[in-house]
């Protein structure tokens, strides 16, 4: 049976520049595809440049700031990889609030590759079994998580799902634990 969002609004937490576009463009199709209805957010308006790992891939409009929207405004947060997006994004404030406000409200949170460093920083690993990119290994470790080598992870410890995926070849079995997630 097909994964229905009914709707839902989901957020995609973007650098202005650095995202893997692969990690950016198919879950989004995969959330449209399901009935959602996909946000780009990001720390400054116009648009961002994703990468096609070191090339500059295409760019993406923007559609609200991390100022401008909270997690009550959407359903759930999808968190692209690429190293330098998650890189940047933790260390602006204001999306690191942002990441961590959809702890506090219990939303869903999707993250694959680097992504895992922008939850470090949000306070959101300790305690959770989760995957990345493997040179984060040590990073969720020191944060408090337990690092494990999966296509995919899905973590239920307290009220929130939280997905994670290594790398642009999981993005199968991200994109179906993620749309699972968010049907809830």
């Amino acid at each position: 049976m097909a994964t229905d969002l009914n709707g839902s609004v989901i957020a995609f937490l973007a650098a202005p520049e650095g995202t893997e576009q692969v990690e950016l463009t198919d879950p989004w199709e995969a959330v449209e595809k399901a009935g959602g209805r996909p946000q780009l957010i990001s720390t400054s308006s116009g648009q961002i440049q994703a990468f096609k790992h070191l090339d500059k891939g295409d760019t993406f409009t923007v559609h609200a700031t991390v100022e401008d929207v909270g997690a009550a405004d959407f359903g759930g947060l999808v968190l692209p990889g690429g190293v330098a997006n998650p890189d940047f994004l933790r260390t602006v404030p204001a999306a690191v609030s942002f990441v961590k406000e959809f702890f506090d409200k219990a939303k869903p949170v999707a993250a694959i590759c680097h992504a895992p460093w922008a939850l470090i920083e949000a306070d959101a690993v300790s305690g959770r079994r989760l995957t990345s990119f493997p040179s984060l290994k040590t990073d969720i470790t020191n944060a408090g998580g337990e690092w494990v080598d999966e296509e995919v992870v899905v973590c239920s410890m307290g009220p929130n799902k939280l997905v994670t995926s290594r790398k642009p070849d999981d993005i199968p079995a991200f994109n179906d634990a993620m749309l699972s997630a968010f049907a809830e």
